[in-house]
């Protein structure tokens, strides 16, 4: 798509859109109130707001190569600033870490090694925060190979990133009293669907009517 028609959906969006809704935008500019926190793919192929068809301010995004969350402390990341303010600040109640299929990402993360001289950038990142997955993967598909070893990768890369997430202390309390909820989820491109970690069976299922939030595993444990 050429700037062009950017510019030329810009002029649509406003002397449209914005003018039909003028009043929400209105209103959104007094602040903004979003009760869900959805991190995904930079990947163009993806975006949260068309595929859960959400409005303007009801979703706050957080976006990179691989939805990948460090854990908490490995680094000071606009991915840990994002996530404090959203819960800290914003009162997030839902957070959403979406894969989806056919990620770049995982299939470089599979071959790491060769990303090293073209895009270091790209290999450092995965290197560092993608080495769990890679490992576990590695260590325990090695019977599976092409689609299946990648569709694998993705499942378990957003795994890895909800454990990442129960490490941040303000995410741990909030889980612990209840007033949050992590999902796992995988977006299909070729389908359309949208499949939810189901932590009864272990397995990813279709979203139809109910989520399938991931349980916290401190649920239920009292410390004396």
């Amino acid at each position: 798509m050429p700037l062009k028609r950017i510019i030329a959906g810009l002029n649509d969006f406003h002397d449209n859109y914005f003018i039909t809704h003028r009043e929400m935008f209105e209103h959104l500019s007094h602040g903004q109130s979003p009760e869900v926190l959805f991190i995904t793919c930079s990947d163009s192929r993806i975006d949260p707001c068309l595929i859960t068809q959400s409005q303007p301010g009801e979703l706050f995004v957080i976006r990179n190569i691989g939805n990948i969350i460090p854990a908490y402390g490995i680094s000071n990341s606009a991915e840990a600033a994002g996530i404090e303010y959203a819960v800290q600040t914003l009162n997030i109640k839902d957070i959403v870490i979406c894969g989806h299929s056919h990620c770049g990402a995982m299939k470089g993360l599979l071959q790491v090694g060769n990303l090293a001289q073209q895009m270091p950038l790209v290999y450092d990142w995965l290197k560092h925060h993608g080495e769990s997955t890679r490992r576990l993967v590695l260590d325990n598909y090695q019977h599976c190979s092409g689609d299946k070893l990648l569709k694998i990768t993705i499942e378990q890369n957003v795994l890895t990133q909800i454990e990442n997430l129960e490490t941040y202390p303000v995410i741990r309390s909030r889980l612990h009293s209840g007033k949050l909820t992590l999902h796992a989820w995988i977006y299909e491109i070729e389908t359309g669907e949208v499949f939810a970690y189901d932590a009864n069976t272990g397995k990813f299922k279709i979203i139809e009517n109910r989520p399938f939030p991931v349980p916290n595993p401190l649920i239920g444990v009292h410390l004396e």
